[in-house]
């Protein structure tokens, strides 16, 4: 009995240092740098620090364009804000644009990405930066992790008046659970695990609000843009959102027949610009 207690207690001590060895990989990625720089794209942008409300800065690019509408672009899981470049690039003729290195990623500081939840009052915070320089209307770009984070972050905030997003997760529970069902019957427990993890060291449930449950308020235009060959984010999570969107008229909805997780397309651009120049007053 004793040597099955003991068997026992270290299956359980095993199942948990390696559940909280993924969560702590999950919320600390390696992050490669993006070494495209605005110069590369014929851009002139201010160096610019985004305080916090927990104490941290955020770098960023900021482009203004005095009298035009603004846009905030986010960039994805594990990147930075010089992935964004190609699309600042197509925007800035006609708006002011903000590049915010999303907290632990690129130059920002922070220890850890909370996937989301103390994401959105960071958007706030470059909101608040955009409003400090005179940016009357507000729209915000995101892809996959900074799609999630605009989605969320506009059911909260009106000043966002439009939203394009590119490969957003739905809800974090729902892909936790995707991404843990390649440890067969321990991918159930894994994902209560990674919320109870998050409570312990970050203070929170980092899955609530979803951006599926947030999407349902939101009354704004968003174009929501997706491959059903998507290999990181499934394509069942956009369905998800296109039925979370159902009641807002504003919503639009672009699927791609191909492309892997990043592949935007051809032409993309050419119809960000537009949906902004159409949505923003």
């Amino acid at each position: 009995m004793r040597r099955g207690i003991a068997v026992g207690a270290l299956v359980l001590a095993g199942v948990l240092g390696l559940s909280l060895w993924s969560f702590w990989l999950a919320v600390r990625p390696p992050r490669p740098a993006m070494p495209q720089s605005p110069a590369e794209y014929g851009l002139t942008m201010e160096n610019v620090s985004i305080p916090t409300d927990d104490g941290l800065r955020l770098a960023a690019w900021f482009l203004p364009r005095p009298g035009a509408p603004a846009v905030v672009m986010l960039h994805g899981y594990p990147t930075d804000k010089g992935d964004m470049l190609s699309l600042a690039a197509a925007l800035a003729p006609q708006f002011a644009v903000l590049m915010v290195d999303q907290r632990y990623f690129g130059a920002s500081e922070g220890r850890v990405t909370t996937l989301g939840h103390r994401e959105r009052r960071d958007l706030v915070r470059a909101i608040d930066f955009l409003a400090g320089r005179g940016a009357a209307a507000v729209g915000v770009f995101g892809l996959s992790l900074g799609g999630a984070v605009a989605i969320m972050t506009a059911a909260e905030d009106p000043r966002i008046r439009a939203v394009a997003v590119y490969a957003p997760f739905s809800d974090l529970q729902i892909l936790g659970g995707e991404l843990y069902a390649r440890f067969g019957p321990l991918g159930a427990p894994f994902v209560g695990m990674m919320r109870l993890w998050a409570w312990l060291f970050l203070g929170a449930d980092i899955t609530r609000p979803s951006p599926a449950q947030a999407a349902r308020v939101l009354r704004i235009p968003v174009l929501l843009v997706h491959s059903r060959q998507d290999d990181q984010i499934a394509f069942t999570h956009a369905e998800r959102l296109r039925e979370a969107l159902r009641d807002n008229p504003r919503a639009r909805f672009l699927f791609l027949d191909r492309g892997r997780h990043g592949d935007l397309g051809e032409g993309f651009e050419r119809r960000l610009r537009e949906f902004f120049a159409q949505s923003l007053p």
